[in-house]
């Protein structure tokens, strides 16, 4: 399809999304940033749309998919949201699902964590308690949101970086495909970033859900 397509960044004003977008729009992609700040991304670009709204919405959402070639969903909470429980992942998920399935839109790469999901046996023994204190609420709302992409018959790619760090984007990381090789570790949000975005054209993930560590 080639570098002409436009893709739908959904949470695209910080963190993860904030350096997907810079990096789509590098690999010359014409990038629709979705997020409730979406106006205050301190990046201008003649290939970048910012577009104000709430991913739980699905007007919003329908709006912001028109003419789409692809979905990179990052979504994300505040710290002192952690202590109560969570339901933003499976509920903008399912909205985001149910519009991509009307739009005809295939293609969804998506970012939970190393923990959600059936990656969750993985956890080492030491850490599974204090993961379960500080991110319990979290991650049991981005498993439901794996199994909801997991059943939504798109052509979905779920990321689970580790612990997430700032710096550069180096290239040097590790995708750990296979259940045996899963572990924890760290990971800057650039290179989080550069693999999702190397996924819009790639088929090697499709229908998986790697674990992405230094």
């Amino acid at each position: 399809m080639g570098k002409l397509m436009r893709l739908l960044i959904v949470g695209a004003s910080k963190g993860i999304g904030l350096e997907a977008t810079r990096q789509a729009l590098e690999a010359g992609y014409n990038v629709r940033a979705f997020a409730r700040s979406a106006m205050e991304m301190d990046i201008s670009d003649p290939k970048l749309e910012k577009v104000c709204g709430d991913a739980r919405k699905p007007e919003n959402i329908k709006a912001a998919l028109s003419g789409v070639d692809a979905v990179i969903q990052t979504l994300g909470v505040r710290l002192p949201d952690l202590l109560r429980p969570i339901y933003i992942f499976s509920d903008a998920t399912r909205v985001l699902i149910t519009a991509m399935q009307a739009k005809r839109v295939k293609r969804l790469i998506c970012v939970t964590g190393f923990g959600a999901g059936d990656s969750r046996s993985s956890i080492s023994y030491l850490q599974r308690l204090p993961f379960k204190i500080i991110f319990g609420h979290a991650y049991k709302d981005k498993s439901l949101q794996e199994c909801l992409v997991k059943a939504s018959g798109l052509d979905w790619t779920i990321a689970r970086p580790g612990v997430l760090i700032s710096g550069p984007q180096t290239g040097h990381y590790k995708v750990l495909a296979e259940t045996s090789q899963w572990r924890n570790g760290t990971i800057s949000r650039s290179d989080v970033a550069e693999f999702l975005v190397r996924q819009v054209e790639e088929e090697n993930y499709i229908h998986k859900s790697p674990v992405l560590v230094n």
